[in-house]
């Protein structure tokens, strides 16, 4: 049963999963670089991230070790970190669902979600995907997707 949700906390997807636990007072997790950095500056500490040295990257890979599965979400093609999480899901032969938000509307993704988190047991759930800056909508499309799925997992 789904009990937590962990991210970087970037802006866009890693934001958006979080502010939908916090808004459902669901709990929230994940690492992030020292100094709380994000592409808007320091992360509020609202958002309790422990602090990992290294960059961008380290986060990531500290993300997916600590979750029992990672939910991917991108526009049209994997870039950047949010591909470099999906090697790392492999590498660590963790399971991970790909959520294309061109290709499947939120109600449709939210269900496939908890399908992947019921049929690999994820009680530790990992968001990544693009930062805002590169995809401006996918804060709103995961925010609802991550609603519906916690509100689906109680």
């Amino acid at each position: 049963m789904l009990s937590k949700i962990i991210s970087g906390g970037q802006t866009g997807a890693d934001r958006a999963a979080l502010d939908a636990a916090l808004t459902l007072d669901f709990p929230i997790g994940g690492t992030c670089p020292v100094g709380r950095m994000a592409e808007d500056g320091p992360m509020s500490s609202v958002y309790t991230l422990e602090e990992v040295s290294g960059d961008y990257r380290q986060r990531n890979h500290k993300n997916v070790e600590n979750a029992d599965g990672t939910a991917i979400f991108y526009a049209s093609y994997l870039q950047g970190g949010t591909e470099a999480t999906s090697l790392f899901c492999i590498q660590q032969s963790k399971p991970y669902k790909l959520i294309d938000i061109e290709l499947i509307d939120p109600l449709h993704a939210a269900m496939l979600l908890a399908d992947f988190v019921h049929d690999y047991h994820v009680s530790v759930l990992n968001i990544a995907g693009p930062r805002a800056s590169t995809c401006p909508v996918i804060y709103a499309y995961v925010k609802q997707v991550i609603e519906l799925v916690i509100k689906q997992s109680r």
